[in-house]
C-alpha cells in the first residue's frame, strides 16, 4: 500500500525527482571521490615533501567539495518541494473522498479517524517521502560506491565488510520487525485519544451539566496513557536501533585500525591507503543508517498508507449517475414503496413507504422517536439510498437525475442546524453564492432572524464560530432555516426545524414561509402536533411504517397513535 501509494501520487513530479536523482549522484559520486583525493595528498604529497602536489590536490579537493554542496542542497530543496506537494495532494485526495461518502461511510470510520488520517497519517508518509527523495539515490550509491572504492584501495582489509555489513543489515532487520505492530497500535491509540477529546469539546456543556469533568479527566487519561504506554514500547525499539548501529561501526573501526595498521607495517599498504578505507568504511556506514533511518520510518508509514488506502479505496454506497438525467425542476416528490435497511439491522427502518407530494403542498410526518422519520428525510437528497423502492423527483428516481441538478431543487434544514465559521452573510451564501444583502435580510425576516441579526453590531458580517455555537439553539434554526429560503429550491426539507423555538415564534416563522412556499414542495418532519396541523398530509410513522395518513381533523378521528400523539400535546379545547 505505502509503495502504491507513493508511486501513484508522486508521478505528477517525475520531472523533479529525476532533478533530485541527477544532482544526489553527482553529489554522492563527488563524495566518494574526496576520500581518494586525500590519500593520494598524504601518499604522494606529504610523504614526499610535494608542496605543489599537495597544493595542486587540495584546489581539486575543494572544486569537489563545493560541487558536492551546490548539489546537495539543491537536490534537498527539490526533495522538499516534492514531498510537500506530495503531501498537499495526498491531503486533497482524502478529503474529495470523504466529501464523497454518504452518512453510511463516515459513520463506519468515525470522524476522528477520519481527521487522523487526513493529518497524522498523512504527514507521516509525507516524511518519508522527503527522506526517499532525499536518501533514496544517495544511499545505494554510497554503499555500493564505498565498498567498490574500499576494495579498490586494499583487497586485503575488504574482509571485514564482508562481516560488518551483513550484521548491520541483522541488526536493523529484527529490530524494525518488532517496530511494525507498535506502530499500527500508536495510530489507533491515536484515533482514541481524538475520539475522546473530541467527545468532551463538542459535549462540555453536558459534561458540566452533570458533573462529569473529574470522570472524563480520567477517561481522557487513559486513552493518553494507551497511547503512551504503545508509544514507549516503539520507542525502546527505535532507540536500541542507533546503539546497537554504533556498536558496530565502533568495532568495525577498531578492526580497520587493527589490521590495517598491521598491514602497513608489513609495507602492504600505505599510510593514505588507510585512511582513505576508514573514510570509506564510515561512508559506508553512514549509508547504512541512513537507510536504517529510512527503515524506521517505513513500518510507521506502511501502517498509516494502509489507513490513508483504505479511505481511498472505499467507494461511497451512494454512487452518483455519470450521465445524469436533467428535467424541468417542478418540485414533484414521490414515495414508491420505499424500504431501507441500515448495514447489520436485522429489521429495516422504513418499509413500504408511499406518498406523493406536490407543488404547493404541505406533507408533514410525525411519529415517535426512533420511527423513521429523520432517515425519510435523508433519503430524498441521498445522503443515503433507499434500499427497495423508489424515490422520485419529477417524475424521475434520485438515483438517475443529475446529482447536481437534483441538490439545486432541495432546500434542507436538518435536525440539528449547523452553522460555519465565518460570518451570518457568509452561511446565508452558503445556499445561494450570489446572493443580494436585500435577498439575505428579506430570509432573514422570513425566518424570524432579523431582529437579534440586527441587534448585533455587524449585522450580515457577525462572526460565526465552527458550528455557530455563539448562537442559542434558536438562532441557530432559524439562520438554518434563512439559508434555505435565500436559495429558494422547489423543495423544502424540513427534518424537526422547529424544535428549538417557542410557540410564537413557531406560528410567524411557519406564516411568513406560507407565501413564500406556496409554490414549493414543503415536507416537514416534526414532533409538535401545533406545527404540522395545518399541512394538507400528515403521515403518522409507527417503527418505520405509515399507520395513518391524512389531515389533522381526518387523523383525530380514525388513527390512534395520532390521536394518543395529540392527547399527550394538546388539551382537548386546543386538539378541536
Amino acid at each position: 500500500m505505502l509503495l502504491r501509494l507513493l508511486r501513484t501520487h508522486l508521478a505528477p513530479y517525475k520531472r523533479w525527482i529525476a532533478i533530485i536523482v541527477v544532482l544526489q549522484f553527482i553529489s554522492t559520486v563527488a563524495m566518494l571521490y574526496l576520500p581518494s583525493l586525500n590519500a593520494d595528498i598524504i601518499d604522494d604529497g606529504v610523504a614526499r615533501g610535494d608542496v605543489d602536489y599537495i597544493v595542486r590536490t587540495g584546489g581539486i579537493m575543494l572544486a569537489v567539495s563545493l560541487l558536492q554542496i551546490v548539489c546537495s542542497v539543491t537536490a534537498v530543496w527539490f526533495s522538499a518541494r516534492t514531498a510537500m506537494s506530495f503531501g498537499r495532494d495526498l491531503r486533497a485526495a482524502v478529503f474529495a473522498k470523504v466529501g464523497s461518502f454518504s452518512g453510511r461511510e463516515v459513520t463506519h470510520f468515525g470522524a476522528p479517524s477520519l481527521i487522523t488520517r487526513n493529518t497524522n497519517d498523512v504527514q507521516q508518509v509525507q516524511m518519508l517521502a522527503l527522506m526517499t527523495c532525499t536518501m533514496a539515490v544517495t544511499v545505494p550509491i554510497m554503499m555500493v560506491g564505498g565498498i567498490l572504492m574500499a576494495m579498490r584501495e586494499d583487497l586485503g582489509l575488504s574482509w571485514l565488510l564482508a562481516v560488518m555489513i551483513p550484521v548491520l543489515f541483522v541488526v536493523v532487520g529484527v529490530v524494525v520487525s518488532r517496530m511494525v505492530p507498535n506502530f499500527r497500535l500508536v495510530q489507533e491509540r491515536i484515533d482514541g485519544v481524538n475520539r475522546v477529546l473530541r467527545e468532551q469539546i463538542t459535549g462540555i456543556r453536558v459534561v458540566r451539566a452533570f458533573v462529569r469533568e473529574k470522570e472524563e479527566t480520567r477517561r481522557f487519561a487513559r486513552a493518553n496513557d494507551d497511547l503512551t504506554d504503545v508509544s514507549i514500547r516503539a520507542g525502546r525499539w527505535m532507540a536500541t536501533m542507533f546503539p546497537l548501529v554504533m556498536l558496530v561501526v565502533n568495532v568495525a573501526s577498531v578492526a580497520v585500525l587493527w589490521f590495517g595498521g598491521h598491514r602497513v607495517d608489513d609495507g602492504n599498504m600505505e599510510v593514505g591507503a588507510l585512511t582513505a578505507f576508514l573514510s570509506y568504511l564510515m561512508q559506508i556506514m553512514m549509508s547504512v543508517m541512513m537507510g536504517m533511518f529510512m527503515l524506521m520510518m517505513v513500518p510507521r508509514s506502511a501502517v498509516c498508507a494502509d489507513r490513508i488506502v483504505e479511505v481511498l479505496d472505499t467507494d461511497s454506497s451512494v454512487v452518483l449517475s455519470a450521465d445524469g438525467i436533467v428535467t424541468e425542476a417542478r418540485g414533484v416528490l414521490e414515495f414508491d414503496r420505499v424500504e431501507f435497511t441500515y448495514p447489520g439491522a436485522e429489521q429495516p427502518v422504513l418499509h413500504d413507504l408511499s406518498f406523493e407530494a406536490r407543488p404547493g403542498q404541505t406533507v408533514a410526518v410525525i411519529g415517535s422517536t426512533g420511527a423513521g422519520k429523520s432517515t425519510l428525510v435523508n433519503l430524498v437528497p441521498r445522503l443515503f439510498d433507499a434500499t427497495g423502492g423508489e424515490i422520485r423527483i419529477d417524475g424521475v428516481d434520485v438515483r438517475r437525475l443529475d446529482a447536481e441538478s437534483m441538490w439545486a431543487r432541495i432546500g434542507l434544514i436538518p435536525q440539528r442546524a449547523f452553522l460555519f465559521s465565518g460570518t451570518i452573510a457568509d452561511n446565508l451564501r452558503y445556499g445561494k453564492p450570489d446572493a443580494t444583502e436585500t435577498e439575505m435580510w428579506r430570509a432573514l425576516e422570513i425566518a424570524q432572524a432579523k431582529d437579534f441579526v440586527e441587534a448585533t453590531a455587524e449585522g450580515l458580517e457577525a462572526p460565526v464560530v465552527q458550528g455557530g455555537t455563539n448562537f442559542s439553539g434558536g438562532q441557530r434554526q432559524r439562520l438554518a432555516i434563512a439559508r434555505a429560503v435565500v436559495r429558494q429550491p422547489r423543495i423544502y426539507l424540513f427534518d424537526d426545524s422547529f424544535s428549538a423555538l417557542d410557540l410564537t415564534t413557531d406560528a410567524r416563522l411557519r406564516a411568513a414561509l406560507a407565501p413564500v412556499t406556496e409554490d414549493a414542495t414543503v415536507l416537514i418532519v416534526a414532533q409538535r402536533v401545533s406545527t404540522i396541523r395545518d399541512a394538507d398530509l400528515i403521515l403518522v410513522l409507527e417503527d418505520g411504517a405509515v399507520v395513518g395518513r391524512g389531515t389533522h381533523d381526518e387523523l383525530l378521528t380514525d388513527c390512534t397513535t395520532y390521536q394518543e400523539i395529540v392527547e399527550s400535546q394538546l388539551t382537548a379545547e386546543e386538539a378541536a
